[in-house]
């Protein structure tokens, strides 16, 4: 048996192009994120979907994975936010604000 019949195929990474190249839902579909963590956030992310261009820079860096997709637009799991401020750090166009929590 050659060995190299069961390895992996290396896929070349590429950019995805448009919000259909991403998977759908969290980066971690594994169950890393076991229970809700959110109890101790101060300030959560809102998402103003009229202003996002879908470039998925808050999907990429989030480093919780608790950004996904919802009819082609990106939303947060507040479930699993720590309220951490990389996505809006990180957004484009200014589409992702923090915004202090039961000030909606």
């Amino acid at each position: 048996m050659n060995y190299k019949e069961n390895r992996p195929k290396i896929i070349e990474f590429k950019n995805p192009e448009h919000i259909d190249d991403f998977p759908v839902g969290t980066t971690v579909p594994s169950g890393q994120l076991v229970k809700k963590n959110s109890g101790w956030r101060t300030f959560k992310p809102v998402i103003n979907k009229d202003v996002c261009v879908n470039c998925l820079n808050c999907y990429i860096f989030c480093p919780d994975g608790v950004i996904y997709k919802s009819e082609n637009k990106v939303d947060v799991d507040y479930d699993f936010c720590k309220g951490c401020g990389v996505c809006a750090n990180e957004c484009r166009v200014n589409a992702i604000t923090m915004v202090k929590e039961g000030e909606e």
